[in-house]
C-alpha cells in the first residue's frame, strides 16, 4: 500500500471528486434496491448517519491503495485488480463502521453490505473504463485515419503494452497497432491494452498475411536469437521492416521516449547467439572509489570500457589516447552525455616510456586496463616495425611502468589472432601477453593478467561496418573465402568480460572468453544483406575474392599446448600454459627491440615469426 499523502495530489481531486460521489450514491442505491416499498425509517436513519463516515473512509482506503497515482486514460488490467482489493478492504471497514454505529440499534440487512460491494466496484471500475473508453475511441479512429502505417507488435507483455500505448497517445507517430503476437497460450485470443492477441510467433506468417502490417515491432528486449531471426526472415519474406525495443540499459542511456529508442534490427539481433549478460554494478564494484587507467582510450574497446566504468563510480578515470581528437570525443561524451566529470585527460603515446612513467606517477592508478593497440591485419603486414613497436614494445612499457608505480591490477586486451600466430598483428600481440607474463615474474605486487576474445561486432575497420558501407554502396560485398569462420561478440559483451576478468585475476593468468559458435562470415554477409531489405545475389552479389597473406580460414581461442580451465564466472575460462622462462623472454624482447629501433622490418618479421614458432615448440614439449 502507498500511504495517503503520497497517493491525493492537488491534480487528483477530481479523481477524488467522482470516486467520493458514486461511492455515496452506491451506499445510497445499496439500501434503495434492497427495499422494494422505500427505505424504512429506521434505516433511512442508519443511511443518513453513516454515509458521511464511510464514503471518506472508502476514499482514503482507495487512496492508500495509489488508486489516485495515475491517470484513469492510462488504467489497465492491474488497476481494477487493484481496485478489487481496494474494495475488499473498504467493505471490511464498512461493516465495522455499521457494527459500531448499530450498538444497541437495529442491525443492518447484510445484503446492503454485499449491494454495496458489488455497486462501489462497478462504478470505480466504470468511471475509469468509460473514461479511457471516451479519450481512446476518437483517438484510434483518428490514429488510421491519420495514420495508415499499421504496426503488428510480437510481444504483450509490458514492453508491448507501453509500445501500444506510446502510438496511441502520440499523433506525431502517425502510426497505429493492429495486435498483437504473443506465445503466452493464456492470452491468446485475449484484448490487451485494447488491441487483440492474432497468434504466436509460430503462426507469424498467417498473421502477416492476414492483417499485412506496414512494419512489426519485437517488443520482448530479452528475446532470444532464434526468435528474432525467425521473425525477421518472415517479414524479410514480405518486405515488412523489423525494428525493436531497447533493453532497459539502452533506453536509460538513450532517454525516456520510448519509441525514438526503438532501433532497427541489428546483425547482432539475429547471430543465433543469446548475449552475456553481466551486473556491471556488481563485477565492477572492485573499481568504484579508486582511480582507474585506461589506454586506448578513444578506440572502439577503450571508450566503452570508460563508458562502463564511469557507471560504477571510480574515483577518477584517467583517459591515455594518443589521437587527439579521440581523446576529446570521449572527454565530451563522459561529461556532456553521461554526465561524468571525474576524469583526466592524457595525451600521450604508449611507445613513449618518458610520458607513460609520467602519467602513471602523477595520477597513481589502482587499475590499468590496456587497450590501446593497431589491429588491422592487412595494415600490420605492411608495417610490421609501428605494429611490434606499437602492440608489443609499447605493452611492455606501460606493464612496467605499473609494476614500478605499484598498480594493484594490470589488464591486457588481447585478441585470438595471437594464438598460433599467422600475421605480424597476431605475433605483436602474442609478444604483447609474453610482456605481460614477464611482467608478472618481476612485478610480484601487481596483478598482472590477459584477455583474448575473437572478433568485436561494429568496431572501426571490422568486417560489420566494410559489408555495411558496401551494401550501401549497392554491392558487391567481398568475403575472401566461402569456408572462413569467425567467433564474434558485442563490444558491450566484451567490455564486460573484461571487467569481470580483472576482478577475477590473482597473477599471470590468461582469460579466454567464451564466445559461442564460430560464424561462417558469407552467412555473416548474406544476413546483414537481408536486413538491409535486399536479396544476396539478386539485388547485392557476394563476391569471393581470395584470401589475404596470413589471414586463417578458422581461428582458434587456445595455442598448442594450452588447455582451457572453468573460472567462478561464467562465459570466462583460464588458459593454462606453460609457464615462460623470464632469460628467454628478456633476450627475446633485446632482440625484437634491436630490430625495431633500427628499422630493420624484413629481419623484424623473421624474427617475430622464429620467436612464435620456437615458443610453440618449447610449450608443446613441456605439456
Amino acid at each position: 500500500m502507498r500511504s495517503l499523502p503520497s497517493s491525493v495530489s492537488v491534480r487528483r481531486v477530481g479523481q477524488v471528486g467522482v470516486d467520493a460521489a458514486l461511492l455515496g450514491l452506491a451506499y445510497y442505491l445499496a439500501y434503495y434496491l434492497r427495499f422494494d416499498d422505500g427505505i424504512p425509517s429506521k434505516y433511512e436513519h442508519l443511511l443518513a448517519g453513516t454515509i458521511w463516515l464511510t464514503v471518506p473512509m472508502q476514499v482514503a482506503i482507495y487512496a492508500a491503495f495509489g488508486l489516485y497515482s495515475k491517470l484513469w486514460r492510462f488504467v489497465d488490467q492491474k488497476d481494477f485488480e487493484t481496485i478489487l482489493k481496494a474494495t475488499v478492504v473498504s467493505t471490511a471497514g464498512l461493516i465495522v463502521v455499521l457494527f459500531l454505529f448499530s450498538i444497541g440499534r437495529h442491525d443492518p440487512p447484510r445484503s446492503v453490505i454485499a449491494l454495496d460491494f458489488l455497486l462501489a466496484l462497478v462504478f470505480a471500475c466504470g468511471a475509469r473504463f468509460a473514461v479511457r473508453w471516451a479519450v481512446e475511441r476518437p483517438a484510434r479512429g483518428a490514429m488510421l485515419e491519420r495514420a495508415g502505417h499499421e504496426v503488428l507488435i510480437v510481444g504483450a507483455g509490458n514492453g508491448g503494452q507501453q509500445v501500444a500505448l506510446e502510438l496511441r497517445r502520440n499523433p506525431g507517430l502517425r502510426s497505429a497497432p493492429v495486435g498483437f503476437v504473443d506465445d503466452d497460450p493464456r492470452k491468446q485470443g485475449m484484448r490487451v491494452a485494447g488491441h487483440k492477441v492474432l497468434g504466436t510467433t509460430d503462426e507469424l506468417q498467417r498473421v502477416l498475411d492476414a492483417v499485412k502490417p506496414d512494419e512489426v515491432i519485437i517488443a520482448i528486449p530479452s528475446a532470444p536469437g532464434i526468435l528474432r531471426q525467425r521473425v525477421v526472415t518472415a517479414c524479410r519474406d514480405r518486405a515488412i521492416p523489423v525494428r525493436m525495443l531497447p533493453t532497459t540499459f539502452e533506453l536509460l542511456s538513450g532517454g525516456v521516449n520510448l519509441m525514438r529508442q526503438v532501433r532497427e534490427v541489428q546483425v547482432e539481433d539475429v547471430l543465433g547467439r543469446e548475449p552475456v549478460r553481466v551486473e556491471i554494478d556488481r563485477v565492477g564494484a572492485y573499481l568504484s572509489g579508486r582511480v582507474v587507467l585506461v589506454t586506448g582510450a578513444g578506440g572502439s574497446i577503450g571508450s566503452e570500457l570508460c563508458r562502463q566504468i564511469a557507471r560504477v563510480g571510480p574515483k577518477l578515470l584517467v583517459l591515455v589516447e594518443n589521437s587527439e581528437n579521440a581523446l576529446f570525443e570521449i572527454r565530451r561524451e563522459l561529461e556532456e552525455e553521461r554526465h561524468f566529470a571525474r576524469a583526466a585527460s592524457v595525451l600521450a603515446d604508449c611507445k613513449d616510456a618518458t610520458r607513460v612513467r609520467e602519467a602513471f606517477e602523477e595520477y597513481s592508478p589502482s587499475v590499468v586496463f590496456h587497450a590501446a593497440a593497431y589491429k588491422h591485419v592487412p595494415l600490420m603486414e605492411e608495417n610490421p616495425v609501428e605494429a611490434v613497436r606499437n602492440n608489443a614494445v609499447a605493452t611492455r612499457i606501460v606493464a612496467a611502468a605499473a609494476g614500478e608505480v605499484g598498480v594493484e591490477r594490470f589488464v591486457l586486451v588481447s585478441t585470438d589472432k595471437a594464438v598460433s600466430p599467422a600475421t605480424v598483428m597476431g605475433a605483436s600481440k602474442a609478444l604483447a601477453e609474453w610482456a605481460v607474463e614477464a611482467a608478472q615474474n618481476r612485478w610480484k605486487g601487481t596483478r598482472y593478467a590477459s584477455v583474448r576474445f575473437g572478433n568485436v561486432l561494429g568496431s572501426s575497420g571490422s568486417v560489420v561496418p566494410i559489408f555495411r558501407r558496401q551494401i550501401a554502396k549497392g554491392g558487391p560485398v567481398t568475403v575472401t573465402d566461402s569456408r572462413m569462420t569467425r567467433y564474434f561478440m558485442t563490444i558491450p559483451e566484451a567490455v564486460q568480460l573484461i571487467i569481470r576478468s580483472g576482478e577475477l585475476a590473482t597473477g599471470g593468468e590468461v582469460f579466454v572468453l567464451e564466445m559461442g559458435e564460430p560464424v561462417k562470415i558469407i552467412e555473416l554477409a548474406a544476413n546483414m544483406i537481408r536486413l538491409a531489405g535486399y536479396e544476396p545475389d539478386v539485388d547485392i552479389t557476394i563476391e569471393i575474392v581470395g584470401r589475404r597473406p596470413g589471414e586463417k580460414i578458422h581461428e582458434e581461442l587456445f595455442n598448442p599446448g594450452e588447455r582451457p580451465q572453468p573460472t567462478p564466472a561464467e562465459k570466462i575460462v583460464y588458459a593454462i600454459q606453460q609457464p615462460l622462462e623470464p632469460e628467454w623472454v628478456e633476450s627475446a624482447f633485446a632482440r625484437i627491440e634491436a630490430l625495431v629501433y633500427g628499422g630493420d622490418a624484413a629481419a623484424l618479421a623473421g624474427a617475430v615469426a622464429e620467436l612464435s614458432t620456437e615458443r610453440s615448440l618449447a610449450v608443446t614439449a613441456g605439456s
